[in-house]
């Protein structure tokens, strides 16, 4: 006897969302043993050693149970301190969260703030994970734009503004900005919070990137301005400013009433991070001050060596980033960035980001990550030249 049924279907919310077009492209190339992986965002320096051996201290201590949800004391104290000498705060350790990555800090923010019929407003081009998550969640994305002018990307704050309607419940701000580079000003961020503050909306601020930043120490923090208990949740990462992409550990800063609910949240989302890790993000955080600033140095020189080439192609349009370690790029006559980056890996044996992966107004540029050593850029830029610079190979 044979029944014909259909396969299961999960809610539409999960079914619908689509692979990102950085996944694509990496799926297009992975595993080719001579790709220069420009396409994801981290450079080719691993992690430290004392960063490491904490950890490996750590295993040899036998810290491999369960540990509290938010971190343990060590961490909470050590994130407290960082976050208040980077940006002469006072926070006490009830406002930070460790997380595993900054990914699921995202995911426990968004669902603090957005649920079934709200809206939420995300100013792009972004990192394309936000969009998911909002739709998982059971809400709606509404899009807002940078723009690209002779000085650097811009925001217009009154276009912004004017896209909240009575269904938003909260707004979505990287900056520094991936892929864009784009740093928001204090002035702009004084301007978003009030209005904040009158309409009762959630700010989400990612400020992953907030110590690369080339033209001082560190990106202007909604923290600097906040109060204690404003509707503000601050997304960060340990992967990009210690070289711990593969780590996932991340933290969330937030009113320190909501440290229950956040503890709630990670206990169903992942429980805890390993004590192991948390060993090493703790010697991170207290002995890595020279990490970042060697990833700063090598981002600037990175930038400028990929720029001062794009720059020389008629083809290609983009501004130096202030801030992040990225190169977003218009391409004249490209109208499929994916079928494009595609094209190039199998042309040029260069991995880079399509701009479609970016949101609706991504499409057109494609991203390439410049925080790898000078001579791996100096290959790749070399490779991406005859497709894009005018070579045979051109798009």
């Amino acid at each position: 006897m044979t029944c014909d049924f259909e396969p299961p279907l999960p809610r539409s919310q999960i079914s619908d969302i689509e692979e990102t077009g950085i996944m694509k492209v990496f799926l297009h190339g992975v595993g080719r043993h001579d790709i220069i992986p420009f396409w994801a965002g981290e450079g080719d320096v691993p992690t430290p050693d004392f960063i490491c051996q904490a950890v490996s201290q750590s295993l040899q201590a036998g810290e491999t149970m369960y540990s509290h949800s938010r971190g343990i004391p060590e961490v909470r104290d050590a994130l407290a301190a960082y976050m208040n000498r980077t940006f002469d705060l006072s926070l006490p350790e009830q406002r930070v969260s460790l997380t595993t990555s900054g990914m699921a800090a995202i995911v426990v923010a968004v669902q603090m703030a957005v649920g079934a019929g709200d809206e939420m407003l995300v100013l792009g081009p972004v990192w394309p994970n936000i969009y998911s998550t909002i739709e998982v969640a059971g809400g709606t994305v509404r899009h807002a734009t940078l723009e690209l002018g002779a000085d650097g990307w811009q925001l217009d704050l009154d276009k912004l503004l004017a896209q909240v309607t009575a269904k938003t419940t909260a707004i979505f701000i990287n900056s520094p900005g991936n892929p864009t580079g784009w740093v928001m000003t204090a002035e702009a961020q004084r301007r978003l919070l009030a209005f904040a503050r009158q309409r009762g909306i959630w700010i989400i601020a990612d400020e992953v990137y907030h110590n690369l930043v080339f033209d001082r120490k560190v990106a202007p923090s909604f923290l600097q301005i906040a109060d204690p208990e404003d509707r503000l949740l601050v997304v960060n990462s340990f992967s990009k400013s210690w070289l711990m992409t593969g780590w996932r550990l991340g933290w969330l800063t937030h009113p320190a009433s909501l440290a229950d609910t956040v503890t709630k949240l990670i206990q169903v989302l992942t429980s805890c991070a390993p004590v192991f890790l948390q060993r090493g993000a703790i010697a991170a955080l207290n002995h890595g001050d020279h990490v970042i600033a060697d990833l700063r140095d090598r981002s600037r020189r990175g930038r400028d060596l990929v720029f001062d080439r794009l720059e020389a192609w008629p083809r290609v349009r983009g501004a130096r980033p202030k801030g992040a370690f990225y190169a977003f790029f218009e391409v004249d006559g490209m109208t499929d960035s994916l079928a494009t980056c595609h094209d190039i890996i199998d042309k040029c044996q260069v991995g880079l980001a399509p701009g479609m992966a970016f949101g609706p107004n991504g499409e057109g540029y494609l991203r390439l990550c410049f925080a790898s050593q000078p001579e791996t850029l100096q290959r790749g830029m070399d490779a991406l030249e005859l497709y894009l610079g005018g070579g045979t190979n051109q798009l």
